[in-house]
């Protein structure tokens, strides 16, 4: 039912998600290429003392650590944008849906857990496709 159902109101951020695995690609891949950049700068630079192979490395290290932060914000942010925008959608169909039960109905549910439904259910949905986006994501490429 959840797989329906995020399949339903994720689509219409299919871009949005796209940007996700594409951020967290160039992501994990300068996160991966610091340590080598590391064990150069130690094997080539300290070891020989070549002071230009350190700043030169140094800088490049810096460069890469800046890539690595750029697509790792821009992953979340388009990622809280997927799932505030799938959140959004998720209560308005909850609200469509409400709005055709009949007295009998609402009092039988009770507003305050149509309330909890529409509201707190959302949003821990919108907390799972957040936490899926970005750290299980990352994980099968890392």
């Amino acid at each position: 039912m959840l797989i329906t159902l995020l399949r339903t109101y994720l689509a219409p951020y299919r871009a949005q998600l796209a940007g996700v695995l594409v951020l967290q690609l160039i992501s994990v891949i300068a996160m991966l290429y610091l340590p080598s950049l590391n064990a150069d700068l130690i094997d080539d630079g300290v070891t020989k003392g070549d002071i230009g192979f350190i700043w030169t490395t140094g800088l490049w290290m810096l460069a890469v650590s800046c890539v690595q932060i750029v697509a790792s914000a821009a992953s979340v942010y388009f990622g809280a944008q997927a799932a505030m925008g799938a959140g959004r959608d998720m209560r308005g169909g909850v609200l469509h849906r409400v709005e055709t039960f009949s007295a009998r109905e609402v009092g039988m549910f009770g507003a305050p857990s149509l309330i909890t439904r529409s509201t707190n259910d959302i949003q821990q949905v919108q907390l799972l496709i957040v936490m899926s986006v970005t750290i299980l994501v990352m994980a099968p490429i890392m």
